[in-house]
């Protein structure tokens, strides 16, 4: 058993298929779902608080969404061929840091589908929210983070790129 993993339930070690499952899909999609969410933040919001255009935020949150998923799929696929670490095919890992990428830029990018863009900022607000607790939720579970401390990790690292796009938006 590595050291760098935590323990997967009561036990104080881990499977063989507990150990697979965190190193080939939960790391790679957590860190996904972690850039996802917090790297298009300051993009979106900026674009919002400078066009106040629903329609204009929708469409650069897609851009960012997909570059970066995209972006993130290569850059996990090719980081590690999986032989040394034991982390699995590259191409699966890329795919799922990728669409995991993708799916925490996309999320709240979709409140902007209604034209009003108070209530399309009030949604986003709630929906980054919700992926900010699901990504402490994960660090919990997977990683026996205490919830408190990764709720505030995330919750900082989230506030200080929304902060960011909303000074550069209003500028």
């Amino acid at each position: 058993m590595s050291d760098d993993l935590p323990n997967l339930g009561e036990r104080n070690t881990l499977t063989a298929d507990d150990r697979n499952f965190v190193l080939r899909i939960v790391q790679p999609g957590l860190a996904g779902l972690m850039d996802g969410s917090v790297s298009t933040l300051a993009p979106i919001f900026a674009t919002a608080f400078a066009t106040h255009n629903s329609h204009t935020v929708l469409l650069i949150g897609l851009a960012t969404a997909v570059g970066a998923g995209i972006s993130m799929a290569f850059s996990e696929g090719l980081s590690d061929d999986g032989t040394l670490t034991g982390r699995g095919n590259p191409v699966f890992r890329g795919l799922v840091t990728g669409l995991m990428t993708f799916l925490g830029g996309f999320l709240h990018t979709l409140p902007f589908l209604i034209a009003n863009i108070h209530r399309a900022l009030i949604l986003a607000y709630a929906v980054v929210g919700v992926e900010l607790i699901v990504i402490s939720f994960i660090r919990h579970k997977y990683f026996k983070t205490s919830f408190a401390i990764s709720c505030l990790q995330v919750i900082v690292g989230g506030g200080l790129v929304f902060a960011a796009g909303v000074l550069i938006g209003q500028s």
